[in-house]
């Protein structure tokens, strides 16, 4: 019997040291905010590209806070893909670009990813390109 308390007394204690965190007010507007950069797309799909044949992808967006921004990282996903950017300030209210050059070396589908990194946000934006190779004939 006395196992059987202790056994209880533990299993309540333990299950009360689960306690929900209240979030604060910064951090529900941090949520809550959205995203000084307006993407046009985020995801393009090429459909059928021929094999061989680079493939320039373009992704753009609008600043629309009411500072200046500065793309300080571009990373592709692999090495088949190349990244250019806007490399000055990005001034509210103007666009600025992604561009991506894909070399579809080899047939079949694929998906590829492009980290944004700018001082707009803490966090990269992931932008992505899909597609199928079809092999030369």
């Amino acid at each position: 019997m006395r196992t059987v308390k202790s056994t209880l007394l533990g299993l309540t204690l333990g299950l009360m040291s689960f306690s929900v965190q209240p979030i604060s007010k910064n951090e529900s507007l941090k949520i809550m905010e959205h995203s000084p950069l307006e993407w046009k797309t985020e995801i393009i799909d090429l459909g059928e590209i021929p094999q061989g044949t680079p493939k320039v992808i373009e992704f753009e967006f609008k600043n629309t806070s009411k500072k200046a921004i500065l793309i300080t990282n571009v990373r592709p996903s692999c090495g088949c893909t190349n990244a250019e950017y806007t490399k000055d300030s990005i001034a509210p209210s103007k666009t600025g670009f992604v561009k991506a050059t894909f070399n579809a070396a080899n047939p079949g589908q694929f998906s590829k990813t492009i980290t944004v990194t700018t001082t707009a946000e803490e966090t990269p934006k992931v932008v992505s390109f899909k597609g199928t190779v079809v092999a030369k004939s």
